[in-house]
């Protein structure tokens, strides 16, 4: 079985990392460049750098921003946000990004999922859906929470791996930042259903959510940030409890 990782997420605004409850109410969280390098020295699998006003503001992802957390990281490093067509993909590679991640882009422009995999490889195409529960059903939203859509989030996802992509970032609108635990039912479908990997996102606030996203949801690898950017849950701690729970981490 592959190790399970463990992703902090870096989201940016206006050059700052910022975190928010339910996609509001964002509230400052220090320096991208700083917290990448912390999270790579403590220990982290990967790191998720999301711009999440780019697309709702119609503008590119910083590039400059890119290329300093690269330099200074040694593990791989994802980038979403503003990447509307395939020379942006390639422009943040060169910047350093090892994946990118697509979320309005994809549902707005599917064939970009196939262009990147055909283009760069379908490991470097990370398809995120943030999609919300309502009625029996997760709707899919874009343009960071703003907009829903009539997608569903098991047939987007299906369709998003037929297309190419290669992982598959599940965030629940419902669960971000209130800390209550992961959306398992939800992970535990899309992880039966796909055959490419399930990263987790939205609900991380003690250690026993990381051990129950891996067992109940059966997701390969879980995101978070809050509990990290605010020093709530260190990431060797984290490892170390994983571990002592039969759970195969790096």
């Amino acid at each position: 079985m592959l190790a399970k990782r463990i992703i902090p997420c870096l989201d940016v605004k206006d050059g700052m990392t910022v975190k928010g409850t339910n996609f509001v109410n964002l509230r400052e969280a220090g320096d991208p460049v700083e917290l990448g390098v912390s999270y790579s020295e403590q220990g982290a699998d990967e790191l998720v750098f999301l711009d999440i006003t780019a697309s709702h503001e119609k503008r590119k992802t910083f590039t400059e921003l890119v290329k300093r957390i690269a330099e200074n990281i040694n593990i791989p490093f994802t980038i979403g946000g503003g990447i509307n067509e395939l020379s942006d993909v390639d422009r943040l590679l060169n910047a350093g990004a090892d994946k990118i991640s697509l979320n309005s882009t994809a549902i707005r422009n599917p064939e970009l999922i196939t262009d990147i995999a055909r283009n760069f490889g379908s490991q470097v195409c990370v398809c995120a859906i943030d999609a919300k529960y309502e009625d029996g059903i997760w709707y899919c939203y874009t343009s960071g929470g703003r907009n829903k859509t009539d997608k569903e989030l098991f047939s987007w996802a299906k369709e998003a791996q037929e297309l190419g992509a290669g992982e598959i970032l599940f965030t629940s609108m419902d669960h971000d930042g209130v800390k209550t635990g992961f959306a398992n039912y939800a992970l535990r479908q899309l992880s039966e259903t796909l055959s490419i990997p399930i990263i987790a996102s939205g609900g991380a606030g003690k250690m026993e959510h990381f051990r129950d996203v891996f067992v109940e949801g059966k997701a390969d690898a879980a995101l978070a940030a809050s509990v990290f950017h605010f020093g709530e849950i260190a990431i060797k701690d984290l490892k170390d409890y994983l571990k002592q729970n039969n759970i195969n981490v790096r």
